[in-house]
């Protein structure tokens, strides 16, 4: 057996094989429209039974892998149902031949068989066979489902004769001895008569019945069967075989624990209906498992039903994971059962995950992959690989995941395939991308720290250009290179900057970049990736350079008409002059102008007017500078906001930003549950018109939970005055509210007892006051009493965005943020400080009585639901 099946899990164990096949000519959709009906019929309930049969539908399966199904059943093809199509009666001799030669490929296992023709009609067609369905078209077959159900029935009828002699074998000592394909040689001349062959011959029939007993339905007779099996070929050292009756006890075992499946399926499987009330208990570890007097003269006893009663078979899910280690570890000593050993790793991997023992399935996942399988072609190992990256992403390993796609996408375009797949290798990389924490979003680049190795990134991004470029499509590659240039700027050498550069010269001359969103053939979005790292100018809009001159002189230096030498668009200089002092050291100057026309332009260096000599100097000729000129992109004119707020303006910054990304903050102090209202002013200061206004906010991370919303606006006013004028304003009103939970406030509450705010045993014949004693009596001379004290002030940051554009530039997909961020410290207004209760004086019902504080310097009012207001002075408590 040389192909795995990846997507074996341990409850297949208990299913029956179906083959569905098609005969002669059959098209494609309507052969799998069929099958999808068939396979629908995944478990029937068997008449007069309380047991389950679960059936496993394969559309291929190799012949070879069949010759396996004495060491597990469950991979024995025991059903064939053939799909075929016959127009004339003419046709039906051959239809009928090609049927009875596929049946011959699986004979020595089949159960039953059944052939569904269709197109068929007339005499032949009104035959009534049990092996034979005739319909008249793929459309009109409404009882394919019941036919089947027919079918599956008829196999369990021969599965449970067969279960029934196998177990009932009378035979004396003469048991088959039950081989798989490679050992068949090896037995050749044995010594039948001696008692080892004999122990063998018992051991795998034991486990061969337990097998049976699975796939009937009779989970705990299997159990039984299985642990038997493990005590017999222990004891003979039959390596091979004890890993499956191991592996058989471990598949029971999961299906009592966790009857839902392994699969990861969305539609879990329905329990079977025999296990008894308390499945899914586990048994102590460590439990002792007695089965004795279930051995006859020949090993196989019909009677487990002292067994069952005995002993708790059924492993713990800790022992389940033990034993898959044993089993594997047996099937590691045989190069012929490789297969059978990853397969195993496979599903124990699915069970530890349900488990949610992520480690432990990395070790036998681990174990997979150095699983040597002979010669695989390339399809195989795609396959192998990509199986391995979905069960590392099952267990949570989303890196380890990724790097097994990447190898998957990598063998798509190996140089042994006559024709690469370059689509497939490019979906695939993209499905990497999570793992290695990369988006193709530069938003989620433009703020906070990088994560991810940004040379894996890197490397990955290339691929993607590559693989795009090879598919025939330049415009992919523009936009994952412009990417690159603009997330990954950072980690770039020079030379490395220096080629990405001339890669996107290169195919941006065939196909220019834009700034469209690209939609892939899956629906998958590229949003545009401005260059914000790069030097970018707006035509129109006054722009700086700045350099970093000194003073050699011993005396201050007058420098006159300073300014920059450009070339490309049209550029007007504005000249400065300055005066560096002695000595200067190194010396910030700012040089500006006005970019007139959109395009590129670079600046090659500047001129100064020293002494009275004019001096052109050219970056390139300056030994400390190694760049002959900087390349600076402008883009076509876009208008600009002036911002003003009616809250006064502070210094501070909300964390984790900067200064840089903040055109202003507000910074204001609330009462717990208090709205305040922020007018903000926008003007429009540019030479062009504001066409577009959109407003966002963000609540930067904090600890606090935050009650309804922080942040509120209408933009509707605002929007309607648009497209807003240069030299208009807008106003636009923020409606700021605080809700937070000061309720876990111990420190507080303890400061409070501290200065007897306890009112316990106070009547509540009426409300009583008791005022605060001043702080002052319990604290050092010297110290200033007062809320601030308390240091119980929380604090919640926002950023508003302003996003805008207007005339040329938004034509090309342009446009300005402005950001204000908003600082509020909220104080508590109220505190119960204590909650106790009196006996009712009757049914209906009860007080609660509650103290309550008022810690702010202000006079509360505090309105309950039918009583009256309770006022509160400054530092008051009330009960």
């Amino acid at each position: 057996m040389s192909v795995p099946d990846y997507m074996q899990c341990a409850e297949d164990h208990q299913t029956v094989l179906v083959l569905v096949q098609p005969v002669g000519i059959v098209p494609e959709d309507q052969f799998f429209k069929i099958y999808k009906r068939i396979a629908g019929v995944s478990q029937v309930s068997i008449r007069d039974s309380q047991r389950l049969l679960y059936i496993r539908y394969r559309h291929h399966y190799l012949p070879e892998n069949n010759e396996w199904g004495d060491f597990q059943t469950h991979r024995k093809v025991v059903g064939l149902i053939t799909i075929t199509t016959c127009s004339t009666a003419k046709d039906w001799p051959l239809t009928s031949e090609r049927f009875h030669g596929q049946k011959e490929v699986y004979s020595s296992t089949l159960y039953d068989s059944r052939l569904l023709v269709f197109g068929l009609q007339g005499e032949i067609a009104e035959q009534q066979r049990t092996d034979v369905a005739f319909y008249h078209s793929f459309e009109d077959c409404p009882d394919v489902e019941r036919r089947v159900e027919d079918f599956v029935e008829s196999i369990f009828i021969v599965l449970e004769s067969k279960r029934l002699d196998r177990a009932t074998d009378k035979s004396g000592d003469k048991i088959p001895l039950l081989c798989v394909p490679f050992e068949k040689k090896d037995f050749v001349g044995l010594d039948t008569d001696s008692r080892h062959y004999k122990k063998r011959c018992q051991g795998r029939m034991r486990k061969h019945v337990g097998d049976l007993c699975l796939q009937a339905g009779m989970l705990q007779d299997a159990l039984v069967h299985y642990h038997m099996a493990v005590e017999l070929l222990r004891g003979i050292n039959d390596f091979l075989w004890l890993g499956a009756a191991l592996e058989g006890l471990c598949s029971a075992s999961v299906i009592f624990h966790y009857p839902e499946g392994t699969a990861g399926k969305t539609a879990g499987r329905k329990p079977n209906i025999s296990q008894p009330a308390d499945a899914g208990k586990r048994h102590r570890p460590g439990e002792e498992i007695f089965l004795t007097g279930a051995l006859t003269a020949n090993g196989i006893s019909a009677d487990t039903s002292t067994e069952i009663g005995r002993a708790k078979n059924c492993l713990s899910s800790e022992d389940i994971i033990e034993k898959y280690k044993e089993a594997i570890s047996y099937y590691g000593k045989y190069k012929n059962a490789g297969v059978i050993e990853l397969e195993a790793c496979v599903k124990a991997v699915r069970v530890l995950a349900i488990q949610k023992r992520a480690r432990e399935a990395s070790e036998f996942l681990q174990n997979a992959v150095y699983i040597n399988l002979g010669q695989l072609s390339e399809e195989e190992k795609i396959q192998r690989y990509s199986i391995l990256s979905e069960l590392y992403e099952l267990i949570g390993f989303r890196r380890k995941s990724a790097f097994f796609k990447r190898v998957a996408a990598m063998q798509c375009v190996a140089p042994t395939i006559p024709e690469p797949g370059w689509r497939a290798c490019y979906k695939l990389l993209l499905e990497t991308l999570p793992g290695y924490s990369l988006s193709l979003d530069p938003k989620d680049f433009s703020k906070g720290t990088h994560r991810g190795w940004a040379a894996v990134q890197v490397r990955l991004l290339h691929e993607l250009v590559y693989a795009s470029r090879r598919m025939g499509n330049p415009g992919l590659s523009v936009r994952h290179l412009s990417f690159l240039l603009q997330t990954m700027l950072d980690f770039l050498s020079d030379q490395e900057k220096k080629e990405v550069t001339q890669s996107l010269e290169n195919y941006t001359s065939k196909c220019p970049g834009g700034m469209e969103v690209i939609t892939l053939p899956d629906g998958l979005k590229l949003p545009p990736v401005p260059f914000t790292k790069l030097p970018i100018w707006v035509q129109g809009a006054v722009c700086e350079v700045q350099l970093m001159v000194y003073n050699p002189m011993p005396y201050e230096l007058r420098v006159e008409n300073m300014s920059l030498l450009t070339s490309g668009v049209e550029f007007e200089s504005l000249p400065a002059a300055l005066s560096l002092p002695a000595e200067s050291g190194l010396y910030p100057v700012t040089l500006v102008g006005v970019p007139r026309t959109a395009g590129n332009i670079t600046v090659n260096g500047y001129r100064t007017s020293v002494f009275g000599v004019t001096s052109e100097c050219m970056l390139e000729a300056l030994a400390g500078v190694k760049t002959s000129g900087c390349l600076v992109e402008v883009i076509p004119s876009l208008p600009r906001l002036q911002l003003g707020t009616s809250i006064p303006r502070s210094a501070h910054t909300p964390q984790p930003l900067s200064k840089e990304e903040l055109s202003s903050t507000v910074s204001i102090q609330l009462f717990n549950g208090e709205t305040q209202q922020m007018t903000i002013s926008l003007e429009n200061i540019g030479s062009e018109d504001i066409e577009t206004l959109e407003l966002t906010s963000k609540t930067l991370s904090t600890k606090e939970k935050v009650f309804g919303e922080f942040l509120s606006w209408n933009l509707d006013e605002a929007l309607s005055h648009l497209p807003l004028k240069p030299g208009q304003a807008l106003t636009l009103t923020v409606t700021i509210t605080v809700k937070l939970d000061f309720s876990g406030q111990e420190n507080l509450l303890q400061d409070l007892n501290d200065d007897g705010i306890s009112v316990t045993g106070l009547p509540i014949s009426s409300p009583l006051r008791q005022v605060l004693k001043s702080r002052s009596e319990n604290k050092p001379v010297g110290s200033e009493p007062g809320k601030s004290e308390y240091s119980h002030v929380k604090t919640l940051e926002a950023v508003l965005n302003f996003k805008y554009s207007g005339g040329a530039g938004k034509v090309e997909g342009y446009y300005r943020e402005l950001s204000l961020g908003v600082h509020v410290d909220v104080e508590p207004s109220v505190f119960f400080t204590r909650v106790s209760t009196l006996p009712a004086t009757s049914t209906r019902q009860c007080h609660l009585l509650l103290d309550i504080f008022n810690p702010t310097e202000h006079e509360l009012t505090v309105n309950a639901k039918n009583n009256q207001d309770l006022v509160l002075h400054a530092s008051e408590c009330q009960r």
